[in-house]
C-alpha cells in the first residue's frame, strides 16, 4: 500500500510539473502580445513559431500520460490498484485535463496572435500605401498642366495653338491653376478623414 501511495505521489509529481513551464509560456505570450500591437516586426513572427512548436512538444508530453492514467482508472476485476489509490490518481487525471486545456487555449492564443501580427502588418501597409496615393493623386493633375503647356505650339500658326502663351499673366495664372487644383485635393483627403490617425 505504500508503494502505491509512492506511485501516486510520483505521477502526480509529474503532472504538476508541467503547471510552472505553463505560467511561463502565458507570461510569454502576454509580453509577445504587447508587442505584436505596437511594434510588429518578424522576429516576432520566430518567437511566435518557436512558442507554437514548444505548445505541441508540451501537447505530445501530456497526451499519453492522460491516457495512461485513464487506462488505470478503467474498472477492472484483476486490478491491483485500490479504490483509494484510484481516487488519487482521478485526481491525477484531472489535472492532466487542466494542462491540456491550458495548452490548447495558449495555441489558440499564439494563432490568433500570428492573426494579429497579419492584421497589424497591413494596417501599416495601408497607412503607407495612403500616403503614397495622396502623393500620386496630387502630382499627377500638376505634371498633366504642365505636360500641357510644355508642348510649346506656336499661336501665330493656329487660335487653337495655346493663345495663352501669349498672355502678359499666363505663368502666373498656370501656377494659380496648379495651386488651385492641389488646394481642391488637399481639402477633399482632408473632408474624407485622409488626415486623421486611426
Amino acid at each position: 500500500m505504500q508503494s502505491d501511495y509512492l506511485a501516486y505521489a510520483l505521477i502526480d509529481a509529474v503532472v504538476d510539473s508541467y503547471f510552472h513551464p505553463l505560467e511561463e509560456f502565458g507570461d510569454q505570450l502576454d509580453a509577445l502580445e504587447e508587442s505584436v500591437i505596437h511594434q510588429p516586426s518578424m522576429p516576432l513572427v520566430h518567437q511566435l513559431h518557436v512558442l507554437k512548436r514548444e505548445l505541441l512538444v508540451a501537447r505530445r508530453a501530456v497526451w499519453p500520460l492522460r491516457e495512461a492514467i485513464n487506462n488505470l482508472l478503467r474498472p477492472d476485476e484483476d486490478s491491483l490498484i485500490s479504490d483509494e489509490v484510484k481516487l488519487y490518481l482521478r485526481d491525477c487525471y484531472d489535472h492532466t485535463i487542466q494542462v491540456m486545456d491550458i495548452i490548447e487555449t495558449f495555441r489558440e492564443l499564439a494563432a490568433s496572435q500570428m492573426e494579429l501580427y497579419v492584421s497589424s502588418v497591413s494596417q501599416r501597409t495601408n497607412e503607407v500605401m495612403k500616403v503614397l496615393t495622396m502623393f500620386a493623386s496630387i502630382f499627377i493633375p500638376l505634371t498633366f498642366i504642365v505636360g500641357i503647356y510644355g508642348m510649346n505650339f506656336d499661336p501665330e500658326y493656329s487660335p487653337w495653338n495655346m493663345p495663352e502663351i501669349r498672355w502678359y499673366f499666363g505663368y502666373p495664372a498656370v501656377l494659380l491653376l496648379m495651386t488651385g487644383v492641389t488646394s481642391l485635393i488637399l481639402w477633399s483627403f482632408w473632408r474624407r478623414g485622409w488626415f486623421h490617425r486611426s
